[in-house]
């Protein structure tokens, strides 16, 4: 008895037969080699290639849909999937670059780092996920585990650290080293972070350090270096800058008059500061920050718990010139006083000069005797 197969099977069939040998055709030989220097080992791999020439492929659909791209390296499932053309791009690991089309000179070694990459330019992206979605970006370098993990568009980054300009989606030219350094970091540009976590939308800053974790700094090139300027000052949040004078940044301006007088009850000191904070205990000469409270509130400075640390000496010295000026036009007041007296007393000798020479005139001269 013949089976009953269906005549849609046997059609199937036929068909399979026929394209069997030109499926053979385009796929790779046993050995997986390609002409043109190109090797391809893995289900798929550089499955596409027309033109394209020294690309490797290892691993499941990798390098797949590249066509005319060259020098490509793809290590790991997926591994510059939709490459069609880019060419000197590097990818090791499972996804790596999976998504790029014709950007060139990429770097990526990680599972899924620059995975969403399409068009963009020379990004070396070394860690899990790092870059992970970065789309158009450019010239980013992002070492670490999640480094610049959500950069879109963003250009020219240094990512450093598991995590690092984790947020980052379109800011540029921002640098970030540590764990999780800058990873709050958003849209800002020129940014500078080292060992802290940035701020959101912020640009064109320097963050060093964190508040509560780093309370020393030591650099090297400071002291005893000589250099011409102004006087670098620090708040109580660790901002340093430089005290500005002009009036366009300055509020409620009015004559200081007779607030200065208050620096008239203060008690300059001696003292040596605690060993471990001068292992030398060089003599010192200043104030006791507890009595200026005391005299003048406003001429302190407090620390971050809002306990008194240090005296404004800038604001005292200010308040010195104001007595000086004042003390100054006072001895003027009284040079003009004197000078007045002076010359009402060289008046009143000169009258009197003149009296006593008519006296004398008087005195000398010849009395005549009338002689009954």
């Amino acid at each position: 008895m013949k089976p009953n197969i269906p005549p849609v099977l046997i059609i199937f069939a036929l068909l399979c037969f026929a394209l069997f040998p030109k499926v053979q055709a385009v796929n790779p030989p046993p050995d997986g080699g390609y002409p043109n220097g190109n090797t391809a080992e893995g289900d798929l791999a550089l499955n596409s290639l027309t033109t394209g020439s020294f690309n490797t492929a290892t691993g499941l659909l990798a390098l797949f849909s590249n066509s005319e791209g060259q020098n490509n390296t793809a290590i790991g499932v997926r591994a510059l999937f939709t490459n069609e053309n880019g060419s000197d791009n590097t990818a090791v690991g499972a996804r790596a670059l999976a998504t790029n089309r014709s950007g060139s000179g990429n770097t990526a070694v990680g599972v899924q780092a620059l995975s969403w990459s399409e068009s963009d330019y020379h990004n070396t992206a070394i860690g899990i996920s790092a870059l992970f979605m970065n789309s158009r970006g450019s010239r980013n370098t992002a070492v670490g585990a999640l480094a610049l993990v959500y950069n879109t568009t963003g250009s020219y980054n240094a990512a450093n650290g598991f995590g690092a300009l984790l947020s980052n989606t379109t800011g540029k030219q921002n640098i970030a080293l540590g764990p999780n350094a800058g990873y709050k970091l958003t849209t800002g540009d020129n940014n500078i972070d080292i060992g802290n976590e940035g701020v959101a939308g912020e640009a064109n800053t320097i963050r060093i350090g964190k508040a509560g974790t780093h309370t020393d700094t030591f650099i090297a090139g400071i002291s005893g270096a000589t250099v011409a300027g102004n006087v670098v000052v620090c708040d109580s949040n660790g901002h340093l800058g430089t005290a500005v004078s002009s009036a366009r940044f300055k509020d409620d301006v009015k004559p200081m008059d007779k607030v200065s007088e208050a620096i008239l009850a203060l008690k300059p000191v001696t003292f040596r500061y605690k060993r471990e904070i001068d292992s030398k205990g060089i003599p010192q000469f200043g104030l006791v920050a507890e009595d200026v409270e005391k005299v003048h509130p406003d001429l302190v400075v407090r620390d971050a718990d809002e306990k008194v640390y240090t005296v404004r000496y800038d604001a005292v010295n200010a308040m010195l010139l104001n007595e000086f000026l004042k003390e100054h036009h006072q001895v003027q007041d009284l040079k003009a006083i004197v000078a007045e007296q002076q010359k009402q007393i060289q008046q009143l000798t000169a009258g009197l000069q003149k009296v006593n020479d008519q006296l004398e005139a008087s005195k000398a001269a010849p009395q005549v005797v009338n002689n009954p």
